[in-house]
C-alpha cells in the first residue's frame, strides 16, 4: 500500500462532526432504516438525500457510449482492453527523460541517473500540443507528468535498509514533475524524443519562487531562506490542473509525511498531520531541513499548488500561495461567466473540504503571461446544505463566523496566514468535511462539477458520527461521486446547487449502504476523473491494497478505469489494470485519437518483512506484458491507447 494513503492516516480536522450532536444520530438513523428497505435510489430517497434531479440535468450532451463495450473485471497482472484497442507503453520509471541513461534492473542508478530519469509512481498529467501550421498538433507534443511518491523498498537495490544520504538524494531525485517530448510516428506509435531542449526533471531539490499572499511572511522564512521567496523543491505532486494560458499545476499533497515532527506538537502541527511519527522516508536524516523541530517553518512551504510553464525551461516552477495550503489533490481551472479564473481544489484526507479560488481580474484570451491572475482573488471552502443547496464560504482575513473569526485573535496576521492555515481558516467558516475530496471536473457544455469522494471507512464512526448528506454512509468503504451546479451557471457565483451522482459499491454486499446505486459496471474508491470534449465522464479508481483483500471489493477486482453517461447515469468499464496498482492520470490529443493513462505503483506493496535485502513485489508489471520494458522491478508507467483501426477512441 501506498505508505502516505490518506486512508491509513488518523483524521486531523477537529471539527469532524458535521453536524451537531443533536442532530448527527438521528440522520443517522433515518439514513440506516431507509437502507433496510432496499438499496440504492429508493434508500436514498427515502433518507432524504438529494439524487440525481438539478435543473436541466436531462438536456446534458454526452457521448454514446456504444463503442465501450466494457471489459470484466480482472486479478491477474495485466492491463486489459476491449478488443478493439491497444495500448502502448510510452514512459516508464527509469526511462530517459532525454538524451541520459536508461534505469539497471536492479535498480542500482544512483542520483545523477536518476535526475535524467523519469521518477517513480506516475500520477496526474497533461498534453500540451505543439502549435503546427496554425492549430494544435495532435501527433507532436509536450507530456507533463508527475511523481507523486517512491516505494523505498524498489528503489535501491537493496531495498530500504542501509538509509544513507545516497540513498535520500535518489529518492529526492525520484519525486517531483518529469516535461518530455514526444511524438506519434506515420503508423501511429508514440516515442520520446531524445534529445529534447524541452526536457526536464522537476525534483524535490528544485528552486520554486514564492508568489502570492504567503510571500515573504515570517512563516515562510528559513535559515535558508531569509527572505521567504525561494522554496527548494515539490514532492508528493497528485493530481494536476492546466490554465487556459497553457501552464501546468501540479498539486502537493502528504507532505506532511517527509517531515519528523515534535513529540509533543502543537494545534497547527496536529491539524496537518505532522508528529514525531512523520518522516518515515528518512530524509530528515541526512537532509535537516525535513527535521521541523531544527526548521518549524519548512514545512509550511510545501501543501501549495505550483505552476509549471512546460515550454520554457528557464522558468522556475511558482508555488501559487493564493490558492491555499492543504493536501491538494488537484486544481481544476475554468472561467467564470465574466472571465475570472476559477480553480477547484479537493484536500485529500478523511473529513477535509472542497475549495474554490476566484480571481481578481479576468483573463483576457490569449494572453500567455497573465503574471499575477492566480495571486490575486478570493479563495472559499464549499458548505453542503441538507437540503441539496450550497454555500462558498470565503476564506478572506477578516472575515467574521459564528465559530471565530479570520482575525488576529485567532492566529490570521493576514492573508497569507490565512493561505498557510487554510484548513484551520475552513473550520472557523463552518465548511462540511468530506469523505476524501480527490479529482474534480467541470463538464464541457453544462459546467456542472463534479469531485470525487474516495472514501471514508472511519465515518459515521461512534468517535466522529458526522453524517450528512453529501456524505451519507457510515463505514464508507466506496465512496461516491458528487456533482454541483453554480447558480446562474457561473463559476465564480457563492452559492450552488447538489446532489449525488453515484454512490460507488458492490451491488452483492451484503449490506444494503453499501451496495451503491452505479447503474452499469460496478466500481468502488473513486478517484481519478475526467471530461472528454463529448462530456463522458472517465472515472479511475484507487482500492488501496489493504482494502482490495477484504470482504468488501472481493467481486470488483484490480483497480479499473471506467466512462459514463451522466445524463443517463451509465457506467461503463473500459480498462483494468495489473495487480497492487491504481489507475491515474488521463489526458487526450486533440483528435481524439489518442489516450495517454497512468499505472501507478503496480505491485505494491514491496514486501521487506521478511528479506529487507531482497525486496518483492505481488506484480512484475510492465515487464510482463510489454518486452520492451526494463524488467527486474514492477514499474509505475505512462500508456498511450489507440482504437485498433485508427479512428478516434473519443468517438
Amino acid at each position: 500500500m501506498n505508505a502516505f494513503d490518506p486512508a491509513d492516516q488518523p483524521p486531523c480536522n477537529p471539527f469532524a462532526e458535521a453536524l451537531p450532536a443533536g442532530l448527527a444520530d438521528p440522520f443517522r438513523r433515518r439514513l440506516l432504516s431507509a437502507a433496510l428497505l432496499g438499496s440504492g435510489a429508493a434508500a436514498l430517497s427515502a433518507a432524504g438525500i438529494p439524487l440525481p434531479a438539478l435543473a436541466g440535468s436531462a438536456g446534458r450532451a454526452a457521448g454514446s457510449l456504444a463503442a465501450f463495450g466494457g471489459v470484466p473485471v480482472s486479478q491477474d497482472d495485466q492491463v486489459h482492453l476491449g478488443a478493439d484497442y491497444v495500448a502502448q507503453l510510452l514512459y516508464s520509471w527509469g526511462d530517459p527523460v532525454s538524451n541520459g541513461p536508461r534505469a539497471a534492473a536492479d535498480a542500482a542508478d544512483n542520483e545523477n541517473a536518476q535526475l535524467q530519469q523519469a521518477g517513480m509512481h506516475h500520477d496526474g498529467m497533461h498534453f500540451f500540443p505543439f502549435v503546427e501550421r496554425g492549430k494544435p498538433s495532435s501527433t507532436h507534443g509536450l507530456l507533463c507528468v508527475n511523481h507523486e511518491y517512491t516505494d523505498e523498498g524498489l528503489l535501491h537495490a537493496d531495498g530500504s535498509a542501509n538509509p544513507s544520504p545516497a540513498k535520500v538524494a535518489k529518492s529526492k531525485a525520484a519525486h517531483g514533475v518529469s516535461v518530455i517530448e514526444i511524438r506519434r510516428d506515420a503508423e501511429g506509435a508514440w516515442q520520446v524524443v531524445r534529445p529534447s531542449r524541452w526536457a526536464r526533471r522537476i525534483t524535490a531539490d528544485t528552486p520554486c519562487r514564492v508568489a502570492g499572499p504567503a510571500r515573504g511572511i515570517a512563516a515562510m522564512q528559513t535559515a535558508a531562506d531569509r527572505r521567504g521567496e525561494v522554496v527548494l523543491g515539490t514532492f508528493n505532486n497528485c493530481a494536476m490542473g492546466v490554465t487556459p494560458w497553457g501552464t501546468y499545476l501540479t498539486c502537493e499533497e502528504n507532505f506532511n509525511n517527509y517531515f519528523k515532527g515534535p513529540a509533543t506538537p502543537n494545534a497547527d502541527q496536529k491539524r496537518y498531520g505532522l508528529s514525531a511519527k512523520g518522516g518515515g522516508i528518512g530524509w530528515h536524516r541526512f537532509d535537516e531541513r525535513f527535521d521541523s523541530t531544527l526548521h518549524p517553518n519548512e514545512p509550511n512551504r510545501f501543501g501549495w499548488v505550483v505552476e509549471i510553464d512546460p515550454q520554457r525551461p528557464d522558468l522556475p516552477p511558482v508555488k501559487r500561495t493564493a490558492l491555499g495550503r492543504c493536501k491538494h489533490e488537484g486544481a481544476t481551472v475554468t472561467l467564470a461567466r465574466d472571465g475570472r479564473v476559477v480553480v477547484y481544489m479537493g484536500d485529500d484526507e478523511r473529513f477535509e473540504y472542497v475549495y474554490k479560488f476566484v480571481s481578481q481580474r479576468r483573463y483576457i484570451a490569449g494572453e500567455r503571461d497573465p503574471g499575477s491572475l492566480l495571486d490575486e482573488g478570493t479563495l472559499y471552502a464549499a458548505r453542503f446544505d441538507e437540503d441539496g443547496s450550497g454555500r462558498w464560504l470565503p476564506l478572506r482575513h477578516g472575515e467574521k463566523y459564528p465559530r471565530g473569526g479570520l482575525t488576529v485573535d485567532h492566529g490570521f496576521a493576514n492573508q497569507g496566514e490565512v493561505a498557510i492555515r487554510c484548513r484551520q481558516a475552513a473550520d472557523l467558516a463552518g465548511a462540511t468535511p468530506m469523505d476524501r475530496p480527490e479529482w474534480i471536473a467541470v463538464h464541457p457544455h453544462s459546467g456542472e462539477v463534479y469531485v470525487t469522494l474516495t472514501n471514508n471507512d472511519q465515518r459515521g464512526s461512534p468517535e466522529r458520527p458526522g453524517i450528512n448528506a453529501a456524505n451519507p454512509r457510515p463505514r464508507n468503504v466506496f465512496g461516491q461521486i458528487v456533482r454541483w451546479r453554480e447558480q446562474g451557471g457561473d463559476a465564480a457565483a457563492e452559492s450552488f446547487s447538489w446532489d449525488i451522482f453515484a454512490l460507488a459499491g458492490d451491488p452483492q454486499h451484503p449490506e444494503p449502504a453499501q451496495q451503491g446505486t452505479v447503474r452499469g459496471d460496478a466500481y468502488g474508491s473513486p478517484d481519478g476523473l475526467w471530461f472528454d470534449p463529448s462530456g463522458r465522464l472517465w472515472i479511475q479508481t484507487d482500492v488501496s491494497t489493504s482494502a482490495m483483500h477484504r470482504g468488501d471489493y472481493q467481486r470488483l477486482g484490480n483497480n479499473q478505469m471506467l466512462v459514463a453517461d451522466v445524463a443517463s447515469g451509465e457506467t461503463r468499464r473500459f480498462l483494468t489494470g495489473p495487480r497492487g496498482c491504481e489507475l491515474t492520470g488521463i489526458s487526450a490529443t486533440p483528435d481524439g485519437r489518442t489516450l495517454f493513462v497512468n499505472i501507478q505503483h503496480p505491485g505494491e506493496p514491496a514486501n521487506e518483512q521478511s528479506d529487507p535485502q531482497r525486496p518483492t513485489a505481488v506484480s512484475a508489471w510492465p515487464a510482463n506484458q510489454f518486452p520492451e520494458a526494463v524488467g527486474g522491478r514492477p514499474r509505475s508507467a505512462t500508456l498511450a491507447i489507440r482504437r485498433r483501426d485508427g479512428r478516434p477512441v473519443l468517438d
